[in-house]
């Protein structure tokens, strides 16, 4: 069995104390691994949700895997400040050889200690966005949401983000609320277009869209403002004016809606305002006539 360790030196010994600490080691790996199958097996029995059955697995993987490295740590640590002084121009160079891992660790103690997002959320994080998938110490995995940023249609690409991004980039969030949020979106218009028609058309639709549980909005928004201690804005939709450039007029739409049904929504609102009306610059000179002409007839 031991025929091909002839290369080892005639006065190599592993002393006592060594090999207990191995034996320790692979124990406590042992031991962890088998908690973390016992573990996973039990939610997969117990926990319907698909939701949370999923964090729950990503969660205690994260948490068995901290543990066997507190273990080793624990179990190794006469040694490692034993050799700490020998090895300080090693470790130096271990840093700077392995920042990027470092800022990686950094920064999902960062989002765990700040609770930026969890999985389900739907984040943003310079170009990227996506909802959230999967977390590990290095890295998080999201599923691409887009494209762009107005458009809530998964795109089947998964995108895999260090955890280093973390530390240097603001996280967008756009899942604060769990049943009920609002959605904004524009639409641009020209100047000489018919866009006072188009501005009631939208709030009009928008209002018949958010009808049927613009109350449940209500008392749920009121809820979370007291839980967190804000002031929540209206939930009321509300079709807004800007204007980005001269000759071009944006309606901004807000409103409440559904969580999941953002584009829906949106998708539902523009098909009926643009399939029912006429926005041209004609239609608003016909307006325009006719109410002149009703004016006339009302002062006749």
């Amino acid at each position: 069995m031991f025929q091909n360790l002839d290369w080892l030196p005639d006065n190599f010994v592993i002393s006592d104390a060594v090999l207990s600490l191995i034996a320790n080691s692979v124990i406590l790996i042992v031991v962890v691994m088998v908690l973390r199958a016992l573990t996973a097996r039990f939610i997969l029995r117990t926990v319907q949700s698909p939701e949370l059955r999923g964090r729950w697995l990503v969660n205690s993987r994260n948490g068995f895997l901290l543990l066997m490295l507190l273990g080793l740590v624990m179990i190794w640590g006469e040694e490692l400040r034993t050799l700490a002084l020998s090895i300080v121009a090693i470790a130096v160079a271990f840093v700077v050889a392995t920042k990027e891992l470092i800022l990686c660790i950094t920064g999902s103690i960062l989002k765990s200690g700040s609770r930026s997002f969890v999985l389900g959320d739907r984040i943003q994080v310079k170009d990227l966005r996506g909802d959230v998938i999967d977390q590990t110490l290095l890295a998080t995995t999201i599923l691409e949401v887009g494209p762009g940023k107005h458009l809530h249609q998964r795109t089947g690409r998964r995108i895999v983000i260090p955890n280093a991004l973390f530390v240097s980039e603001p996280v967008v969030n756009e899942s604060f609320t769990t049943h009920y949020d609002f959605h904004v979106f524009t639409v641009p218009f020209k100047r000489e277009d018919n866009w006072q028609l188009a501005q009631a058309a939208l709030l009009e639709s928008a209002n018949r869209h958010c009808q049927p549980y613009l109350e449940l909005v209500r008392r749920y928004m009121s809820k979370i403002g007291n839980q967190r201690g804000l002031m929540m804005p209206t939930v009321e939709p509300r079709v807004t004016l800007q204007v980005p450039v001269a000759g071009e007029i944006h309606l901004t739409v807000r409103l409440p809606v559904k969580v999941g049904e953002r584009n829906f929504i949106e998708q539902n609102i523009l098909n009926e305002v643009f399939s029912q009306n006429d926005f041209s610059p004609e239609s608003r000179r016909k307006q325009a006539a006719a109410t002149a002409t009703s004016a006339n007839a009302s002062a006749d």
